[in-house]
């Protein structure tokens, strides 16, 4: 028994790799899966292929989150909506990038999860989040002052809301992934001179896939993880571990 037929499962930032995975793979689940983003083409194709449901809105904008999951039935969330910002040192920081990394990978997903509990609180059924963190909220990671800032904000939104929410019956845990090479990535983590001592220090020494982010996700909202809440789950080849 997966517990996905306990109700609906949100997936922010479905438009994105590490989202689109995760949709297809609970879809595959059998769980009814609703896919929120801002790209509304991406969300419509995703719908096509998967059957899920597209849910347009802003995670930078509380009324828009508000509207999107005021009154909506949900037992389960996944945070995976994010910005990366860009690779600075506290010295040269741009200060409003900063911002909006902080506003959307940790507001964002603390008010989608203000919302979304306030349904499962209502349903009576518990529920389960899943927040997509980062291996740069476990280590410091050169150039990610801003993106590891807002990672280690949302681990500890993570945390207070196992705490807050337990007695409700309702799980929070958090995934923190390795690189996942995309175009996105690329032109940081594909360089020789980051990418060669980085993978040299990683047990496994390869970069993640989507599926392989996903697939924790995934267990993660099971019932298979019933007992687990308040986790940071590092998923990145050991790297955290050296």
């Amino acid at each position: 028994m997966t517990g996905f037929e306990k109700g609906p499962i949100l997936v922010t930032g479905a438009s994105g790799g590490i989202g689109g995975a995760t949709v297809r793979q609970l879809r595959a689940a059998g769980a009814d899966v609703i896919a929120g983003g801002r790209d509304e083409a991406k969300l419509a194709k995703l719908a096509r292929e998967t059957g899920c449901t597209p849910l347009p809105f802003d995670l930078s904008s509380e009324a828009s989150v508000r509207d999107a999951l005021d009154q909506r039935d949900l037992w389960g969330v996944v945070n995976c909506g994010g910005f990366g910002g860009e690779i600075a040192t506290p010295m040269d920081t741009d200060i409003a990038v900063f911002d909006k990394v902080i506003s959307i990978n940790a507001r964002g997903a603390l008010l989608v999860t203000k919302y979304a509990s306030q349904s499962m609180i209502r349903r009576k059924k518990g529920g389960a989040i899943v927040n997509v963190s980062s291996q740069a909220s476990l280590v410091a990671l050169r150039g990610h002052i801003s993106y590891g800032s807002s990672k280690a904000a949302l681990d500890n939104i993570t945390r207070v809301s196992a705490l807050e929410l337990g007695k409700f019956g309702i799980r929070v845990n958090s995934v923190n992934p390795t690189v996942v090479m995309t175009e996105m990535s690329a032109f940081y983590w594909g360089r020789p001179d980051i990418k060669d001592p980085f993978l040299a220090q990683m047990p496994l020494g390869r970069w993640a896939t989507e599926d392989e982010i996903a697939a924790p996700i995934v267990f993660l909202l099971s019932d298979g993880a019933s007992m687990i809440t308040g986790v940071s789950l590092p998923i990145d080849g050991g790297f955290t571990a050296c």
